[in-house]
């Protein structure tokens, strides 16, 4: 299985308002039976009669545990009324809000297009950018790196209502590896709150199959690889392995990468790193500073 990378710490890994929406809309359900407030028991939230000492005193107690559970039953009903109402105007807003995020999604897609054909004429665009990447780097192997020379472009496609899944392209030019020329993980989100994931059987060429661990020939000798490649990714056998959880690698691409590869491309991430270590070690000396002073005022102390 492909290794799961963590997810940046600092502020590149931002989830977008789109994948906010989409959780939002999984996981919308309505009340059930099962979680609706239960009717109170006898003796239960101050209702209990306290058990008279005589017949009278206990039938008047009785009474009143009647009453206040009867009470109790309708303000609860009452409560579970208004908060129907509020999950129905909360569904009402998650639409108005997925149709607004529809509307941008249409009117950035030309914009990241042209994006795409300049990004074309810049050599190893997507290479450098992945392999600034603190979590995507770890994945890409030195094999990996010769087809990445061939990624053309990289493409993330919403569906058309934007909560039913999305996919993620990637354009290759020509290449020695495999015959395809686009390779696609889709992920769709069902009703019932699963993901179903598919993704391209790669048609690797003789001897070419690094999600496989082929050997490849080099000056007459077959070296194996011995670490995973980045296209496992896209095998049926993942698909298996990821269907019940979370594919971290889609997340860091759609919601981190893609947005603004620019970024990564400039190694402006390495740099607002570097600047939180500086600033961490900045503050540490300060305080073993400070630790060398009062030691200083002890041993004047002692003297």
């Amino acid at each position: 299985m492909v290794r799961s990378p963590p997810l940046p710490e600092r502020s590149s890994a931002k989830r977008t308002v789109q994948m906010n929406l989409v959780l939002v809309v999984r996981a919308r359900s309505n009340v059930t039976a099962e979680n609706r407030i239960q009717r109170p028991r006898r003796g239960e939230l101050g209702c209990d009669h306290g058990g008279g000492q005589g017949e009278e005193d206990e039938g008047r107690g009785e009474r009143r545990s009647r009453s206040c559970r009867r009470e109790l039953v309708l303000s609860i009903e009452k409560l579970q009324e208004i908060q129907d109402e509020l999950e129905k105007v909360n569904e009402v807003a998650s639409d108005k809000v997925l149709e607004v995020e529809q509307k941008y999604n249409e009117i950035r897609r030309p914009v990241y297009l042209r994006r795409n054909e300049i990004i074309k004429s810049i050599p190893d665009f997507w290479l450098t950018a992945f392999l600034s990447h603190p979590a995507l780097s770890e994945l890409i192997t030195e094999e990996d790196q010769k087809i990445f020379k061939f990624l053309a472009s990289l493409d993330v496609e919403d569906s058309k209502d934007v909560k039913s899944g999305y996919s993620i392209i990637f354009n290759f030019s020509p290449n020695p590896y495999f015959e395809d020329t686009k390779l696609i993980k889709t992920y769709s989100f069902t009703e019932e709150g699963t993901t179903n994931i598919s993704g391209t059987a790669i048609k690797w060429k003789e001897g070419m199959d690094l999600a496989n661990g082929d050997a490849h020939e080099k000056k007459g000798s077959k070296r194996p690889f011995a670490e995973e490649s980045f296209f496992s990714w896209f095998s049926e056998t993942q698909q298996k392995n990821l269907s019940d959880g979370v594919d971290e690698v889609a997340e860091i691409i759609k919601e981190d990468l893609w947005p603004n590869p620019l970024k990564y491309f400039n190694n402006e991430a390495d740099e607002d790193f570097d600047g939180e270590e500086d600033d961490d070690e900045e503050g540490s000396g300060d305080e073993d500073g400070d630790q060398d002073d009062d030691e200083d005022d002890n041993d004047d102390e002692d003297n």
